[in-house]
């Protein structure tokens, strides 16, 4: 990909970054799958590193669809503008009044018709949902984009049968999910998509197996019948016994007959023409694709392995959640699994088209886009997000990952202005920095001086794990700080701790660090107490530690290029792509930031 045609990855309100930065017509295929449960957080980021629920949870926003100020503030903007969306909100306002869910379609009505607006004329949009919201979305959705732009709503199984009785309630298991699929215009970009048939298909359609090879065959009419070119031709047939199968007649042998075998010239039934000309008739029989009946008619075999499998349909349950020993599961509770991602992108997108997705999370639709050759926007409205993304698409591709993200603090003076702005989302940042998650969920009360921690492979023993632990200081610093860090390290009994710190530290509280002395590790001695300044972190400065020898395990790391196309070589089930459709090629306005300028 040329360096002009950079991937995008946003920090902000999404509702922002599409008005200021995404221009019409720009984008040619959009997932989105805005969060939405009034009972569960579906923000937490990360487990413990070995795998259990963490006690202090990461928070990336709590209560966010709650009718509010702002909340209220989208509703009167969208009703302002009037329109086909201004009706159907303040019909949903009569029925469901100030509550959670009308916050929700609040804020969603003016991010649907950024998206819109933002669409190339052949372009498509998934939105994913729960069954929660999906009814009252798929009317906001008719608003924006009208009824007749509605194509499907496809119905995903995302999990295995289960019971949700609580309380005494009755209910049937919730096991799907819902995604709305939408165009612009009335031709879109189509990729035909095809999955395998299921065993008791094959053995049922496909119930011949040919000698030898051991493939499985289903015969096919070789007749028409209208008529037209080179099909009226007889076709030669001999057996030599009548307990001999049936065979073509290379030779024309009928004319001087053999003892005992019996010819005939056949033609198709009456009211029927041959389907295919004698010449291609002839090809096939050269490469054994006939088979001939008991009256010696041919027919032709179409083979299980060389069919697309069954055309896609709306209710998809082949595809499986991450579980939890999946490969690509990175701790993020709602993160989709990339095979979903990699069907709508290969369906409704061609390569070098760009995919958005405005609610991007822990980014699998900008892994699966970058993977497939598209190129990609991300929006997220949290630091942690963010830096998960970004470590998510190094730790998979390396150098190769070309992108750039827009909004985080890339100075020492935006570094201060998020640290007075917002303490947590600046704690996120800048422990995004060095690879390092939340060590709690909540902004409010004592953290008990960890911001941040890491886990790395001690050498020691089979999976043993040693501890950093970090403390983030967007403030004034003290001498008091380090010794403060000292002990917490001690208390918690970790083998190195970091301040990372807004000004930068005195001569002496670099002295009383460094008194602390080493951590013996197999890779070599490490400072206990280290100090880095957000200038040193901009710098490209980290954190001194056994990470350079891949022992980090803080994160579940994405499983590399190299790794997925091994694994990819692997037999196994996967839906299989036709031939392109449509495949239409928008002209006009592309996005300028990926394009250059």
């Amino acid at each position: 990909m040329p360096a002009a045609h950079q991937n995008l990855l946003y920090y902000g309100d999404n509702l922002d970054v599409l008005r200021q930065h995404i221009p019409d017509a720009s984008v040619d295929l959009v997932y989105l799958d805005p969060p939405f449960n009034s009972n569960a957080d579906y923000n937490v980021l990360f487990k413990e590193h070995d795998g259990a629920l963490a006690a202090s949870q990461i928070m990336a926003f709590e209560d966010t669809w709650r009718w509010d100020e702002s909340a209220a503030a989208q509703y009167h903007d969208v009703l302002t503008q009037g329109g086909e969306l201004a009706k159907v909100l303040r019909a949903f306002f009569e029925i469901l009044g100030a509550s959670d869910m009308m916050a929700y379609l609040a804020v969603m009505a003016p991010r649907l018709a950024e998206l819109r607006r933002a669409m190339t004329p052949t372009a498509t949009l998934y939105l994913h949902c729960d069954p929660t919201a999906s009814h009252y979305l798929k009317l906001l959705l008719d608003a924006v984009f009208g009824a007749n732009r509605f194509q499907s709503e496809i119905i995903w199984q995302r999990s295995t049968a289960h019971s949700d009785g609580r309380q005494g309630r009755r209910v049937l298991g919730h096991i799907h999910d819902v995604l709305l699929c939408y165009t612009k215009g009335d031709t879109w970009t189509w990729n035909p998509q095809y999955v395998p048939y299921s065993a008791e298909y094959a053995a049922k359609h496909y119930g011949y197996i040919e000698p030898g090879s051991g493939r499985r065959f289903r015969l096919g009419d070789l007749t028409a019948a209208k008529p037209g070119g080179d099909t009226l031709y007889p076709w030669p047939v001999r057996r030599d016994t009548p307990d001999a199968p049936w065979v073509f007649d290379a030779d024309e042998e009928f004319r001087n007959p053999r003892d005992g075998a019996e010819y005939r010239q056949l033609r198709p039934y009456p009211g029927r023409i041959w389907a295919y000309s004698r010449d291609n008739m002839l090809a096939f029989e050269r490469d054994g694709r006939l088979h001939y009946t008991s009256t010696g008619m041919p027919r032709y075999k179409g083979y299980l392995d060389e069919s697309p499998g069954v055309s896609l349909q709306d209710v998809w349950t082949d595809i499986s959640p991450i579980n939890s020993q999946a490969a690509e599961r990175l701790g993020y509770p709602t993160q989709k699994p990339e095979a979903l991602l990699d069907r709508i992108i290969q369906l409704s997108s061609n390569p070098g088209d760009v995919v958005l997705d405005p609610f991007c999370g822990c980014g699998t639709t900008v892994a699966s886009a970058q993977r497939l050759a598209r190129r990609w926007v991300g929006i997220d409205i949290t630091h942690l997000a963010i830096g998960l993304i970004r470590k998510r698409l190094t730790d998979t591709y390396a150098a190769a990952a070309r992108f750039r993200v827009i909004g985080e603090p890339v100075s020492v003076e935006d570094a201060q202005q998020l640290a007075d702005e917002d303490k947590f989302q600046f704690q996120a940042w800048a422990l995004g920095l060095v690879g390092a998650r939340l060590a709690s969920s909540s902004r409010k009360g004592a953290d008990g001086g960890v911001d941040g921690v890491l886990y790395y492979l001690n050498g020691v023993s089979r999976g043993g794990t040693d501890k950093v632990i970090i403390s983030v200081k967007g403030g004034h610093l003290t001498a008091a700080h380090i010794r403060e860090l000292d002990g917490v390290r001690r208390r918690e009994n970790a083998t190195i701790a970091v301040l990372l710190c807004m000004e930068a530290p005195t001569k002496n509280m670099r002295a009383d660090a460094a008194a602390f002395g080493m951590h013996d590790t197999p890779w070599g001695p490490f400072p206990r107490v280290q100090l880095l300044t957000i200038a040193d972190l901009l710098g490209g400065k980290g954190i001194a530690y056994p990470a350079v020898t891949g022992a980090n395990v803080t994160h579940r790391a994405a499983p590399t290029a190299a790794q997925r196309e091994k694994a990819a070589a692997r037999p196994k089930k996967a839906a299989k792509q036709g031939p392109t459709g449509n495949g239409v090629k928008r002209p006009g306005a592309r996005h300028p930031d990926l394009f250059g300028k």
